[in-house]
């Protein structure tokens, strides 16, 4: 993946949350321990949001990308942001799997609350 295709997910991901009552709060916030691609909130959630693009036919999926290792380099950033940025709402980890064909976003697989902190530290 290029990381145009990466910013065309995420663009897709933003309106996908965006007609779904979210508003995008930050896009590529950074930290030390890594990268959020998208924040966003509703009246109830500050979603924490990874997103994956990948081509229609290719040999990994999007969602397996999403691996232990990266849902704690998220975390640790999500910790950062809240500290920064206290808030009332309830955060939550969730990710975004877009699927392309010839480089244009056709399809997306939302997963609402995919992974939590439990256990990891």
């Amino acid at each position: 993946m290029d990381n145009s295709s990466g910013a065309l997910g995420e663009q897709y991901t933003a309106r996908y949350l965006e007609t779904h009552g979210f508003e995008i709060v930050r896009r590529n916030f950074h930290s030390r321990f890594g990268e959020i691609d998208l924040i966003a909130q509703d009246f109830r959630y500050l979603a924490f949001v990874e997103v994956k693009t990948r081509a229609k036919k290719a040999p990994v999926g999007p969602l397996e990308a999403v691996t232990a290792s990266k849902q704690r380099k998220i975390i640790r950033t999500a910790m950062l942001y809240l500290q920064a940025n206290p808030t009332g709402l309830q955060p939550r980890f969730d990710v975004a799997a877009v699927t392309t064909e010839a480089g244009v976003p056709v399809a997306i697989r939302y997963l609402g609350n995919a992974f939590s902190c439990e256990g990891f530290f």
